[in-house]
């Protein structure tokens, strides 16, 4: 049997790596997939192999990820339950589609992750290996009752790696979780499983890698541009860049200013609720500034009809769905209604926010002879009409209010 393990090194897919490969007596593949989290990846081939792999795969996607995943969810405007940016839930699809790939290349039988059995990450990785190679097995240790049983903590991880000889380096465990990619750096669990415990307050400041705290940011406003192209950011500061030199510029800048903290509690898709922090810099000016964009350049109605497909395509990316037909039904919409979203955006950062500073575009569809206060030049807009206009919209309401003799709320 062949199988390809998700590898990063740490304690967890060590133990994963030789306790799957003495359980299936099978030949390992370990992948690890760079996409941005910064981790030491120097050693980690020679690791693997000390460890028992018979093949080590280490991948650059960040260029992909960017591009390919991160820049299609902006353009579709997509944050769940309206606070968090989906960092995590975006890479999972990336990294599964990878396994697969190289689970086909290498023949394999089956792929392996580490996700545990309460989180969504499980359900991301499977459900990206249903859709795109069905045929493939899928193990999951942390699902597996003896596993469990063999590992109820770090303490036997620690020895069981002592027993087998594998490299680590066993070091005392933070007191949260950490999951860093080019999008964001994720924090929960431990000490922030109690909600009311305030991550801002100065005893947390070492905790973030991404940001400044908003109280420790420069005094000075700073002022950038994004220019957009069909709802694609394409330079910043004047200078193009692609989708990774992007999400690079824009986390060292809204890293200096305190910007892209959010402290959430989120309904998990497994049934719980999650308390969560997270540091999104480079991914919410992208949204800010995508947003006033299409303020500009996006018909009413297209719009408003993407704006209410919202909460549905976020859904998607975090339940794991990326793949799924609907998805890339609603990226066809999203895509035919960034046609005219090109133009530039001026934003200044300071201490945490991010404010509009201005915006333009040589198809923009604001014309303020139209919207004027002043006289109408252009005649195309005449006050006069809006009486029958009002008149009409007011018709269902009035037959409504004799029909069912509304009171006014006052009289009630």
């Amino acid at each position: 049997m062949k199988i390809v393990l998700a590898y990063s090194g740490g304690l967890d897919t060590s133990v994963l790596l030789s306790w799957i490969k003495e359980k299936y007596q099978a030949e390992m593949i370990a992948f690890c997939a760079n996409i941005g989290q910064e981790e030491e990846l120097t050693g980690l081939d020679k690791k693997a192999r000390r460890t028992g792999a018979s093949k080590v795969y280490i991948d650059d996607l960040r260029e992909e990820f960017a591009g390919d995943f991160i820049f299609p969810m902006v353009q579709a405007g997509a944050i769940y339950e309206n606070q968090y940016y989906l960092g995590t839930s975006i890479a999972r699809p990336l990294i599964a589609k990878r396994m697969v790939e190289i689970a086909r290349q290498e023949k394999a039988d089956a792929i392996a992750h580490g996700a545990t059995g309460k989180g969504n990450d499980q359900v991301r990785f499977e459900l990206t290996a249903a859709a795109l190679a069905p045929e493939l097995k899928v193990i999951a240790p942390w699902r597996d009752a003896s596993f469990r049983e063999q590992f109820p903590g770090r303490a036997e991880m620690i020895e069981y790696c002592a027993d087998k000889g594998i490299p680590i380096q066993a070091s005392a465990k933070k007191p949260y979780s950490m999951d860093r990619n080019l999008m964001h750096i994720s924090f929960e669990a431990g000490i922030l499983e109690d909600p009311w415990l305030d991550a801002s307050a100065a005893e947390h400041r070492t905790m973030y890698k991404l940001s400044v705290s908003p109280e420790d940011a420069p005094d000075k406003p700073e002022y950038i541009t994004l220019d957009f192209e069909r709802g694609i950011c394409v330079s910043v500061n004047g200078k193009s860049q692609s989708p990774l030199g992007v999400m690079q510029a824009l986390n060292k800048l809204g890293g200096k200013h305190g910007i892209g903290r959010v402290d959430l509690v989120e309904n998990r898709f497994v049934g719980m609720k999650s308390r969560g922090v997270y540091e999104t810099p480079g991914g919410g000016i992208l949204h800010f500034a995508h947003r006033q964009m299409e303020s500009l350049t996006m018909d009413r109605e297209v719009m408003h009809l993407r704006d209410g497909l919202i909460p549905r395509y976020a859904e998607l990316v975090y339940y794991g769905f990326w793949f799924s037909p609907e998805r890339l039904a609603l990226q066809a919409l999203v895509n035919e209604s960034q046609k005219n979203v090109t133009g530039t955006v001026r934003l200044k950062l300071y201490k945490g926010n991010i404010i509009t500073a201005g915006r333009k575009s040589s198809v923009s569809l604001y014309n303020p002879q139209i919207a004027t206060m002043e006289a109408d030049p252009t005649q195309a807009y005449n006050q006069d009409d809006a009486t029958g206009f009002i008149r009409l919209n007011a018709l269902r309401l009035k037959v409504a209010a004799q029909v069912q003799r509304r009171k006014m709320p006052h009289d009630q």
